[in-house]
């Protein structure tokens, strides 16, 4: 009995020691570092060019050079990010942000996918990946 309860109480201590380690979104914000932006379409992924972030602020997507300013972005508890500047392509011509969801998983990079609405009522996703 005394080593069945034993084995429970060190059950539960690893359960809350992985826990505390993953990551989670408490306090809004994705890790900093540049996310390179794809979308799988016609069978080929193509790139949509790099968000880099940095604290509350993002800049880009650009494929080329630098970005020239900085936004201002917001994360709420459920991961869902408010872009509160322009996003390139994401956001011209008619375009717009439908939702963007991030992903903290601790297997692998973190992530973000953005799903675009097209001025034609289409959708498109993509998913940015840090480097």
């Amino acid at each position: 009995m005394t080593s069945r309860i034993s084995r429970i109480f060190s059950t539960m201590l690893l359960i809350a020691a992985t826990g505390s380690a993953r990551a989670d979104f408490t306090d809004g914000k994705l890790p900093d570092g540049t996310y390179h932006c794809e979308v799988y379409l016609l069978g080929m992924f193509l790139s949509l060019g790099d968000i880099t972030v940095k604290g509350n602020v993002y800049s880009g997507p650009v494929s080329f050079g630098t970005a020239r300013q900085g936004y201002n972005y917001q994360m709420n508890a459920n991961g869902e990010i408010t872009w509160l500047g322009p996003l390139g392509g994401y956001t011209t011509g008619g375009n717009s942000i439908s939702l963007t969801q991030a992903t903290l998983d601790g297997q692998t990079s973190p992530s973000f996918d953005i799903i675009m609405k097209q001025p034609d009522g289409a959708f498109t996703a993509s998913t940015c990946t840090k480097r």
